[in-house]
C-alpha cells in the first residue's frame, strides 16, 4: 500500500475531530483564548445549541493585522516562546492554552470569522475561514478600543456526518452554560455575560481577586445555599497549595455534579483528585452522597503535565501521593474544625414539613381556660367554647414524652443547678436540654431558639469518633489466619498491593509478595472478623489503580466501627434523664463531626427564633 500525505484541510478536521467535540468545546478554547490575552470581560452568545452561530467578545488585547493571518495556521501560538536555543520547553506552560489547534480546527469544520483590534492601536482587521478555505485579512469596523471578536457559524457543516452526533439544542445549550460557569469559578476577577437564543441566561459582574470574592462568585452560581454551608480551604504542602470551599457533609448531593476541581486555573475532570475527595468524606457519608466542593490546586507546572489530550481536560501529577495527601487532609482539617455544625438547610427542610393551622375543622378555634406551671405542653384542661360539644383531641391532652421539672419542684435538675453558676446552660450551642419526646428525640433550648437532636445518631457519631481516636493512638489488632491464603491477581496488580506492604499492615493487613502475579495474606484486621480475603484484596488493588490509595479496606474499618458504635450507642426508645440528656449535648459540642451521623445524616436541627415566629404569623 501507497503512504500518501494527507491534504492540509483533510488533517486539520481529524484534528478538530478531537478538539472540537461539541459547541462547548468551540466555546472552550475560545474563552481560554480571550483569558489568556487579559480580558476583563467576556461575552458569550451561542444560537440553536451553539451549532448555528457562536460569539465570543472580549477585551483583551487583540491582534494586529499581521497576526491575524498566523493565528488560523496549525501549531502557531503567541503562548509558547523558545529559549535561546530555540527549544521550546512544554513542561512549563502558565497559560491555558498552548497547542496552537483550536482556531484552525474551528475553521476547518465551521464559517469563522475573526475581527480583532490591538491593544497598542490602529485600525481593526478580520479574516474569514470557511470550511478550511482561508480569505484575505481586511479591515473591519470593531465596537471596543482593543479586543477581539470571533464568530463561529454553521458549525461542523464541513463534517455532516458529525451533526448525527449532537444532542438536542437543549442539551448542548446545557453543557455551554455548565463550561462558562466553570471558566467564571476559576476566574472571578473576570466578568462574564452568556446570551443563549437572545436571552441572557448569565451575568456575572467582575469580583474582587481573592477569598471573599470567589465565594461571592461561587454564591452567584451555585446558589447562597452553598455559600452559607462551604467551609474556607487553604493548605499548603511542598510548594503546593489546595484552596477552595467544600460543603459539610449535610449538605451533600445526590450525585457528584456539584464538585469542581481546577489546577492553575484549569478546569480539569481527574480520577486522582476525584478519589481523594471521595476519601476526605469516607468517614461522613454514605456510597450514595456526594460532597460539594470547589477546590483550586495550585502547582509549579513542572510537576503537572498538562499536555495528556487535546482537549487539556486531563492532567498528570509528578507525585500523585502528595496531591492526594493534601486534598484528603486539608478537607478532614477544615470538616473539624467545623466542629458539630450541620448545613443550614436542614433547618429549612424542618421548617418546610411544618403546616400553620387556624383551628378544628371549619369551627371555632379551641381556646385555653389556664395553663400549667408546666407550660403548654404538660397542660391538660383543653376547654371546649359553650355550645360545643366536649371531645378528645389526640396529643393535645396528654403530657409531652418526657418534660423538665420547673424550678419550684422539689426534684430540681441539673439546668436549675447549672443556671445559678458562671455559665448559663441556654448560652451553650446546643442550649439546655428541655424535653424528651418519643424515647427518641431530645428538645433543648437555646438563647435564640430550639434544639431537636436524635439521641441514637448523635450517640453513635460520638461512639465512633472516640474508636477512630484509639485507632489512631495504636496499631489496629490483627488476627493470624489459621492458613495464609493466596490470593491469584494480575501481576500489574499484584505488583501495586506489594507496593503498600507498609501502608496496609498500618492498618492491620499483613500482605507479602508471593511470585509473579500473587501476593500472600497472614493477618486481617481483626475489626473485620471472618472476612472475605479474596475480595478484599481485589478491592484494594482497584482503589489503588483508580485513587492510588487502599481505601476499600480503610472504608470497610470505618464500616465495622460504625456498625459497632451503631451497637454501643444509646438506642431510640431509651428514656434519658436530665443529667444525661445534657451531658450528650456537651459532648456534641466538644465532638468534631458530630454534627452528623456516620451517614451524612443530621443528629440535629436547629430552629432560630425568627423562624417560629415566622411560623405562627408574628413576622
Amino acid at each position: 500500500m501507497l503512504i500518501r500525505r494527507l491534504p492540509p484541510e483533510t488533517v486539520n478536521r481529524i484534528a478538530a475531530g478531537e478538539v472540537v467535540e461539541r459547541p462547548a468545546s468551540a466555546i472552550k478554547e475560545l474563552v481560554e483564548n480571550a483569558l489568556d490575552a487579559g480580558a476583563t470581560r467576556i461575552e458569550v452568545q451561542a444560537d440553536g445549541g451553539g451549532l448555528t452561530r457562536i460569539l465570543i467578545a472580549d477585551d483583551g488585547h487583540g491582534m494586529a493585522a499581521d497576526q491575524l493571518a498566523l493565528a488560523v495556521e496549525r501549531h502557531a501560538t503567541s503562548k509558547l516562546e523558545p529559549d535561546d536555543a530555540g527549544d521550546v520547553d512544554l513542561l512549563r506552560i502558565h497559560t491555558l492554552g498552548f497547542r496552537g489547534e483550536a482556531l484552525p480546527s474551528i475553521g476547518s469544520v465551521a464559517r469563522l470569522t475573526i475581527t480583532s483590534r490591538p491593544r497598542e492601536g490602529g485600525d481593526a482587521h478580520q479574516i474569514t475561514v470557511e470550511g478550511g478555505d482561508q480569505r484575505p485579512v481586511a479591515p473591519a469596523g470593531f465596537p471596543g478600543p482593543h479586543g477581539a471578536r470571533v464568530e463561529v457559524r454553521d458549525l461542523f457543516y464541513a463534517t455532516p456526518a458529525r451533526l448525527k452526533f449532537m444532542k438536542s439544542e437543549r442539551s448542548e445549550a446545557m453543557a455551554i452554560s455548565e463550561e462558562i460557569k466553570r471558566q467564571a469559578m476559576a476566574h472571578e476577577g473576570v466578568a462574564f455575560t452568556l446570551d443563549l437564543d437572545g436571552r441572557t441566561t448569565l451575568r456575572l459582574p467582575a469580583e474582587h481577586p481573592g477569598d471573599a470574592g470567589r465565594l461571592k462568585r461561587l454564591a452567584a452560581l451555585l446558589g447562597r445555599d452553598f455559600e452559607a454551608n462551604a467551609l474556607l480551604i487553604d493548605q499548603s504542602r511542598d510548594n503546593v497549595r489546595l484552596t477552595g470551599y467544600a460543603g459539610l457533609p449535610t449538605y451533600s448531593r445526590g450525585n457528584a455534579g456539584h464538585q469542581y476541581l481546577f489546577v492553575n486555573g484549569r478546569p480539569v475532570k481527574d480520577r486522582l483528585l476525584q478519589g481523594a475527595l471521595r476519601g476526605a468524606y469516607a468517614d461522613f457519608l454514605a456510597r450514595d452522597r456526594h460532597p460539594a466542593a470547589v477546590l483550586f490546586l495550585e502547582i509549579d507546572p513542572l510537576y503537572v503535565d498538562v499536555n495528556v489530550h487535546p482537549a487539556k481536560a486531563e492532567v498528570r501529577f509528578r507525585d500523585p501521593a502528595l496531591v492526594r495527601g493534601l486534598i484528603v487532609g486539608a478537607l478532614r482539617h477544615a470538616l473539624a474544625a467545623a466542629g458539630h455544625r450541620a448545613s443550614t438547610t436542614v433547618a429549612a427542610d424542618a421548617l418546610a414539613g411544618f403546616r400553620p393551622h387556624a383551628g378544628v375543622g371549619s369551627g371555632p378555634a379551641w381556646s385555653p381556660s389556664a395553663p400549667s406551671a408546666q407550660g403548654w405542653s404538660g397542660w391538660q384542661g383543653w376547654a371546649a367554647p359553650a355550645g360545643a360539644n366536649a371531645q378528645i383531641i389526640p396529643g393535645l391532652n396528654e403530657r409531652s414524652a418526657r418534660v423538665e421539672a420547673a424550678p419550684g419542684d422539689h426534684g430540681q435538675s441539673l439546668i436549675h443547678h447549672e443556671s445559678r453558676g458562671a455559665v448559663d446552660p441556654l448560652d451553650f450551642p446546643l442550649g439546655a436540654a428541655r424535653a424528651q419526646l418519643h424515647g427518641t428525640y431530645i428538645v433543648a433550648q437555646t438563647r435564640d431558639g430550639l434544639v431537636v437532636v436524635d439521641q441514637h445518631a448523635a450517640h453513635e457519631r460520638l461512639v465512633y469518633e472516640r474508636m477512630k481516636v484509639q485507632m489512631a493512638r495504636g496499631s489496629v489488632t490483627r488476627q493470624a489466619l489459621l492458613t495464609p491464603e493466596v490470593v491469584e491477581l494480575d501481576p500489574a496488580e499484584a505488583e501495586r498491593v506489594s507496593a503498600r506492604v507498609d501502608e496496609l499492615a498500618e492498618l492491620g493487613l499483613i500482605v507479602e509478595p508471593f511470585g509473579v502475579g500473587a501476593v500472600l495474606v497472614r493477618e486481617t484486621p481483626a475489626l473485620l472478623g471472618d472476612t472475605d480475603v479474596q475480595g478484599l484484596i481485589r478491592d484494594i488493588a482497584d482503589d489503588l489503580a483508580e485513587h492510588g490509595a487502599a481505601l476499600a479496606l480503610s472504608e470497610r474499618l470505618g464500616a465495622v466501627c460504625g456498625t459497632m458504635a451503631c451497637h454501643g450507642s444509646v438506642r431510640a426508645g431509651r428514656v434519658l434523664s436530665a443529667p444525661e440528656m445534657n451531658a450528650l449535648l456537651r459532648e456534641m459540642e466538644a465532638t468534631p463531626h458530630s454534627g452528623q451521623c456516620n451517614h451524612g445524616r443530621p443528629t440535629y436541627v436547629e430552629l432560630k427564633l425568627a423562624d417560629l415566629e415566622k411560623l405562627f404569623g408574628r413576622r
